[in-house]
């Protein structure tokens, strides 16, 4: 009998540690995602350049926005095909920022476009840029990050770059 009652309560812990275990992941990849739009908008506005987060599968992206939604199809050698990327700065500008967010392997992502109701997914040939203007602007963006059946809805702020409105559901 205490046997029975240990192994029920055991797989009771065993069960909350796993949906708190996806529930973290989530928080903290949009904890992240949020961190990488405030600093877009905060370079956006310092070198007077527009920025922006590139969204694919697997990773969100931060770089000046002449860069974005660029294909970066490479031979089997790692070369870059149609040439290396070159990006001209002006004489006294300073150099352009890059960071990455790679996402988990069983994360999905999706965005939602200003004024939609529609959840457009990542693809390989499909890539979404958020832009952010030298005055401190960008689009009201939607991101869903999910795992499983468990995920977090993030909707941002147009003026700060701010999570504006959450929705999670853990199951």
């Amino acid at each position: 009998m205490v046997l029975a009652i240990a192994t029920i309560l055991l797989g009771g812990a065993v069960a909350v540690m796993v949906f708190s275990s996806d529930e973290r992941d989530l928080r903290n990849a949009s904890g992240e995602i949020e961190l990488l739009a405030k600093r877009a908008r905060t370079i956006a506005i310092l070198q007077q350049t527009p920025y922006a987060l590139e969204f694919r599968p697997g990773s969100v992206r931060l770089l000046p926005l002449a860069e974005a939604g660029q294909d970066e199809t490479k031979t089997a050698l790692g070369h870059t095909i149609g040439g290396e990327r070159v990006v001209m700065t002006p004489a006294g500008a300073k150099s352009p920022v890059h960071s990455q967010l790679a996402l988990e392997p069983n994360m999905t992502s999706c965005v939602r476009r200003w004024n939609s109701e529609a959840w457009l997914p990542m693809s390989d040939r499909i890539v979404h840029v958020w832009r952010f203007d030298p005055d401190g602007l960008c689009e009201p963006l939607g991101v869903r990050i999910t795992i499983g059946s468990n995920f977090i809805e993030d909707t941002y702020h147009p003026l700060t770059a701010t999570i504006r409105d959450t929705v999670l559901e853990v199951k």
